[in-house]
């Protein structure tokens, strides 16, 4: 017996066309014979799925094959020719299946199959052609791609793999100055391979962007946490300070306590657009876990010689 159509594409006979299509491709994609190179099995499987849906996915053939299901799956894989065996189609109302445009068959059986199958049959003992569905781009493909802080604020090129059902696909792609997390950048022809012979789908990369231990985005602004020891902290001193356009040689004023910020003037985010965000520079002062006795007479006498009421205004 004939395997039924819709059984081929795994729906119900009361799928709409959008759930034949949805079916198609992902069998299509499935059993293609790039992705199956040497199984025959999956080849045929391919081929029965590709029948499936030119039947099924055409308004009058479906409406044909649910009538005459058995008949038209015989017509669909012969032919039919004058005087041949096979089927007998005597019997058929083609005004049940055309809606009462049956007079309009001049040439017999012919014009029944033209219209069946697409395609002159019959006639002059031509062939029966099979009208093939006119290939389709392949479907668009979403993929997170995780990128350093530094990549993000300068751009440049950048090199991933990205997985594919035929293995691990190498990009390259280049990264605009200034992305952040959450933007979207369209690669035409990058996403999976159309099952039809059509185009290739489009990749969509949504940009993340890593956290960095020290540095923080802030819009168009950096906020970098700086550690320094209690002596540059106390006496002053000069450090460098990575920004994305490199190195700068920052002075910290002398004393100076924790949490006090420096600006370094366009020295942020640089996208291109408008004026330049700036590096907001904030002051760690590092100390030991453990220090020995005589450290510690020293702190004590420092404390001594210049007191100090840090939490005089802490109070509601």
């Amino acid at each position: 017996m004939a395997e039924d159509l819709y059984q081929t594409l795994g729906v119900t006979r009361e799928a709409s066309k959008d759930d034949i299509q949805k079916a198609y491709r992902k069998l299509a994609r499935k059993y293609h014979p790039d992705m199956n190179p040497n199984d025959k099995q999956a080849q045929e499987k391919f081929k029965r799925v590709q029948e499936a849906y030119d039947v099924l996915s055409d308004a009058e053939k479906r409406e044909a094959y649910n009538r005459y299901g058995t008949d038209f799956e015989k017509i669909r894989q012969g032919g039919f020719h004058r005087g041949a065996g096979g089927p007998s189609f005597e019997g058929l109302d083609l005004e049940q299946i055309f809606g009462g445009r049956s007079g309009g068959f001049q040439n017999g059986f012919s014009d029944f199959f033209e219209q069946i199958l697409g395609a002159g049959a019959g006639g002059g003992g031509a062939s029966t052609r099979r009208r093939t569905a006119a290939p389709t781009a392949g479907e668009t493909l979403r993929h997170e791609l995780h990128i350093p802080l530094k990549k993000a604020l300068l751009g440049g090129q950048h090199e991933f793999y990205l997985p594919m059902p035929e293995g691990n696909q190498k990009i390259a792609v280049t990264i605009p100055a200034g992305v952040d997390s959450g933007t979207k950048m369209r690669l035409r022809g990058k996403g999976y391979a159309s099952p039809t012979g059509g185009p290739a789908g489009d990749l969509i990369l949504v940009i993340q962007v890593n956290e960095h231990p020290l540095i923080r985005r802030k819009g168009k602004n950096l906020e970098l946490t700086l550690p320094v020891t209690l002596r540059e902290a106390t006496l002053g001193a000069k450090v460098e300070v990575p920004t994305p356009k490199g190195t700068l040689a920052v002075t910290i004023p002398a004393g100076s306590s924790g949490g006090r910020r420096l600006r370094l003037k366009g020295q942020g985010v640089d996208d291109g657009k408008g004026p330049a965000g700036d590096m907001l520079v904030e002051l760690q002062i590092a100390l030991p876990a453990k220090i020995d006795p005589a450290a510690e007479a020293l702190v004590e006498k420092f404390d001594e010689l210049h007191p100090l009421e840090p939490r005089k205004k802490l109070h509601w």
